[in-house]
């Protein structure tokens, strides 16, 4: 069976934005099936909103299907794994967060409350998402380093910290991430 891919994009993103059109061609180079939706409303993401797209998007998940986000994508991820009734193949999150440090302006903060207060199951999580790699900078102005910790402790992730790439984005210059593309390949037990 095919192994699928779904690719969330973050807050404000779309699926021609960052690193997400590269890791899209080296994965089907590789013979993976790969979605990147567009999220609703991104500019104001919601839980609810998200979640239920996502859902909606993936259909019927199994053991051959896969998950990378970024930023409140890997939020959106989490929530709808810690849903389900089965296991997944395995998640790779980069730049996702448990808080949100620097936040500045009142619509950021009320937008971003719900995700932030909201809690998890990560047990559940833990359980269906089968292996989750985390991905951060040492250099993020949103997401803290200590989030990484976060990471290993709720959720068993294996973590890596890369050096200088910002947020993951386009303002970072971040338009190809090896790690990224490595991460997947060690979850769904591909050689690169």
């Amino acid at each position: 069976m095919q192994k699928r891919v779904f690719i969330i994009h973050g807050w404000g993103g779309s699926p021609q934005n960052n690193w997400f059109p590269w890791l899209k061609n080296e994965l089907e180079k590789k013979g993976f099936l790969v979605i990147v939706p567009s999220m609703p409303h991104p500019e104001n993401p919601t839980i609810e909103g998200w979640v239920g797209h996502l859902s909606t998007v993936v259909g019927e998940p199994d053991e051959n299907t896969y998950f990378i986000g970024h930023s409140i994508g890997c939020q959106t991820i989490l929530r709808y794994v810690e849903q389900l009734q089965k296991p997944i193949g395995g998640v790779v999150c980069v730049a996702g967060f448990f808080r949100l440090l620097h936040l500045e302006t009142k619509e950021e903060k009320e937008i971003a409350k719900p995700w932030l207060e909201v809690p998890m199951n990560y047990e559940k999580i833990k359980l269906n998402a089968n292996k989750i790699i985390a991905i951060f900078s040492d250099d993020d102005q949103d997401v803290d380093l200590g989030d990484k910790e976060l990471f290993e402790k709720r959720l068993d992730a294996k973590t890596i910290v890369e050096h200088k790439k910002g947020h993951f984005s386009d303002d970072a210059g971040v338009k190809e991430l090896p790690s990224v593309l490595n991460a997947l390949f060690e979850i769904a037990g591909e050689i690169p």
